[in-house]
């Protein structure tokens, strides 16, 4: 079994690995000499027990052992721990097992029979670079966050659209964003915000499509205690949240009819009536969003037509990036930049193949779809870049993604071929409920309908993800 840590877990903490007691022994004496948490192992499965339930800095390993040889142990060690910087321990003539453990990501390696000024200068500058790492992991976090929610872009499309949300944003006038899911129709919301006279004052996001109808009335102006069952606290209502700042309203398609009314009151009156309540004064800058065609809506009776000319006084339409590939390499280095730092991996760029291939894409889920390719490239990758063979599928082979099928058996009841439907396109959407409702025809409410019902129990727990907007 594994040794425990020394006794000052505060320590640098080194793992040495041998099958040779006495090596062992000796190393142990040496590291905790130099005040190190040392801990040992006589062999690599014992080793990667250890790098899964404690954090080490520095591993220190023969290549040449029984069970597990030292080039397994450093491949699954870097799997398991990225971080841990690993020193190959090899005997004389065979250097070149040695040069080629560094490839595999090794720091460095010493010769045996080892010399303990080598061992513990080695070491020393192991711990070194790790520091650095750590040090560039907290600043590329503290980069990460000050630019997460900045908008990357330099291209034709992009630059009009910027330029219109900032001349719009001086202004108090309703923006409706439109655009297809993805796109980033939230951020650019934000952006309007932070370039207005409001820009101190609150910003409210809500999506409506998320909200489900029984209560979105309460929610958006809210309610009294008692106002109905349930109701066992009075609420402040999201148009009073936002009271001198901006209230963003995403998927305003999705609103019912009944409750368009009351938003036209706002819009017209600036005034709101809180369920059980009574009527009250709001200052609300609006900026709405959705990714359906509102005229459309209007004509077929789903969309009120005064409330329609009413959110769309500045209308600004967000391209999606299939119209702006110009931008994946900003983009792809903006999320790679942010991905490395959130999860800790030390990965430079991406190779010529992997920005081809993202260049010939054409991104159906815009630029949420690229974030995530990018973020799973970034954790997957065993290299210092990202190569094609890191990406999905869908983008080396654009074509297998066309190509799903889903087989249904003859009988199967309609509300089991619903679920299976909508299941397997969220997957292939990555969890964009917005993206899978317009694939599948339906209101991206429906969807949430079913999650929130149970109906869809098992991708609410955990296999799908989040719809939040990004732009970048």
């Amino acid at each position: 079994m594994p040794s425990p840590a020394s006794e000052n877990p505060a320590a640098p903490a080194v793992l040495v690995v041998d099958d040779e007691g006495g090596i062992v022994e000796a190393l142990r004496k040496v590291f905790a000499k130099e005040g190190h948490a040392v801990v040992t192992a006589r062999n690599g499965r014992h080793a990667l027990e250890v790098l899964r339930r404690q954090p080490v800095d520095v591993m220190i390993t023969d290549l040449r052992m029984p069970g597990m040889e030292g080039t397994d142990l450093l491949k699954a060690a870097k799997a398991i721990t990225p971080e841990v910087e690993v020193i190959v321990m090899t005997a004389y003539g065979t250097v070149e097992n040695a040069v080629a453990a560094m490839k595999l990501g090794a720091y460095d390696f010493v010769s045996k029979p080892l010399k303990r000024a080598a061992v513990v200068a080695t070491v020393r500058k192991a711990l070194d670079k790790r520091a650095l790492v750590v040090e560039n992991r907290e600043l590329r976090a503290q980069l990460a966050a000050a630019t997460a929610k900045s908008i990357v872009g330099n291209s034709q499309v992009m630059r009009a659209t910027l330029e219109m949300a900032e001349q719009a944003a001086d202004s108090s006038a309703t923006v409706l964003l439109l655009g297809e899911s993805g796109t980033g129709k939230e951020l650019l919301a934000r952006h309007i915000h932070r370039h207005s006279p409001r820009a101190e004052r609150p910003f409210v996001a809500t999506n409506c499509a998320a909200l489900p109808e029984s209560i979105l009335e309460a929610e958006l102006f809210g309610h009294e205690k008692g106002a109905f069952t349930g109701a066992v606290r009075a609420r402040t209502g999201r148009f009073s949240q936002a009271s001198t700042g901006t209230l963003f309203l995403d998927e305003i398609g999705e609103v019912p009819l009944p409750v368009q009314v009351k938003f036209l009151r706002a819009l017209q009156e600036g005034e709101i009536d809180p369920v059980g309540g009574h009527t009250t004064k709001v200052d609300v800058r609006l900026v709405c969003a959705t990714n359906r065609d509102l005229a459309r809506e209007v004509k077929e009776g789903r969309f009120r037509e005064d409330l329609f000319y009413r959110i769309n006084v500045v209308p600004i339409r967000i391209p999606p990036l299939r119209d702006r590939l110009e931008d994946v390499p900003l983009l792809a280095d903006h999320f790679l930049r942010m991905y490395t730092a959130r999860h800790g991996k030390s990965v430079l760029g991406f190779s010529d193949d992997a920005l081809d291939a993202m260049a010939r894409y054409g991104w159906p889920g815009n630029v949420r779809e690229l974030e995530n390719a990018v973020e799973r490239a970034v954790v997957l990758t065993r290299t210092s870049q990202i190569e094609a063979g890191d990406l999905p599928t869908e983008l080396r082979d654009p074509g297998a993604a066309q190509g799903r099928q889903l087989t249904i058996s003859v009988g199967t009841p309609i509300e089991e071929v619903e679920r299976r439907m909508i299941i397997e396109t969220l997957k292939f959407t990555g969890g964009d409920k917005r993206l899978a409702a317009d694939l599948l025809g339906i209101a991206t409410r429906t969807i949430y309908r079913k999650l929130e019902s149970g109906l869809l129990r098992r991708e609410k727990d955990g296999e799908l993800g989040g719809d939040e907007d990004v732009l970048h």
